[in-house]
């Protein structure tokens, strides 16, 4: 069957999410992101909690989306995060819960790189097949202002992320949902990611060639025997490999 799309992971595949160069703090022996003080520091203006507090909030929603979210691959959003922490304060102000959103995402913002040669690779097998986007992540506006920023929207005819679709990688949902916006079948899609859980783990059971990437992964051994689903089918160091090895996958097609 010919290869007619490929299928992006974003972070730490299309960008990288330089999560070395966030800042941390501490909380009641727990590291923290340094960005927690900006959160709770735009609380203040107008509320009388404690750093602690704050901190406490955010610490027990987690726990508990864990159990009630993201341990059956539902996504949360960020804004669903933080009103939940406030919330529990006993605040209920969408429009505090939507500036939280931001300062948070700024941060993680800041910390995105772009390998200078993707745009490149994008724009030649865009040129060769479908080209789509799916993502683990919390808030699609941030995703889309990397996408644009990295020059890989105009490549993208499909851009799918969790915390609009619902559903989180590995669930088969987030994949059909993204291959429905395509226009394809299964058969006919190359996955590619870096998360042997998520991507590989999700892809492969539905029948979708899938490509681990492994430019972030510090120790491939190590990863690979931690993990307990399905092998990936292929593995590359980098996204300039991928004409190549679509060409192996279907010599005739591209």
């Amino acid at each position: 069957m010919p290869i007619r799309a490929v299928v992006f992971d974003l972070f730490d595949t299309l960008v990288d999410m330089r999560g070395d160069l966030i800042t941390m703090d501490s909380h009641r022996g727990s590291r923290i992101p340094a960005s927690s003080r900006a959160l709770h520091a735009a609380i203040v203006e107008t509320r009388d909690v404690s750093f602690e507090a704050w901190n406490d909030a955010v610490m027990a929603g987690h726990q508990e989306f864990v159990k009630s979210h993201l341990s059956r691959d539902r996504e949360v959003s960020t804004f669903e995060r933080m009103g939940d922490a406030l919330s529990r304060l006993g605040i209920r102000d969408d429009a505090l819960a939507e500036r939280l959103s931001a300062i948070h995402m700024g941060a993680l913002r800041e910390v995105v790189r772009f390998p200078s040669h993707h745009t490149q690779v994008l724009e030649e097998l865009a040129s060769r097949v479908k080209l789509g986007l799916c993502s683990n992540f919390s808030r699609s506006e941030t995703a889309l202002e990397v996408i644009e920023a990295g020059g890989f929207r105009p490549h993208l005819s499909a851009v799918v992320v969790s915390d609009a679709n619902g559903w989180r990688k590995p669930h088969p949902n987030i994949f059909d949902a993204t291959l429905a916006e395509l226009g394809v079948e299964r058969s006919e899609v190359l996955h590619v990611g870096d998360s042997l859980r998520a991507d590989i783990g999700g892809a492969a059971p539905l029948g979708i060639r899938n490509a681990w990437i492994t430019r972030r992964i510090p120790d491939r051994q190590a990863a690979l025997e931690k993990h307990d689903g399905p092998d990936p089918d292929h593995e590359i160091s980098d996204l300039a490999e991928l004409p190549e090895l679509i060409e192996t996958l279907d010599p005739t097609g591209i």
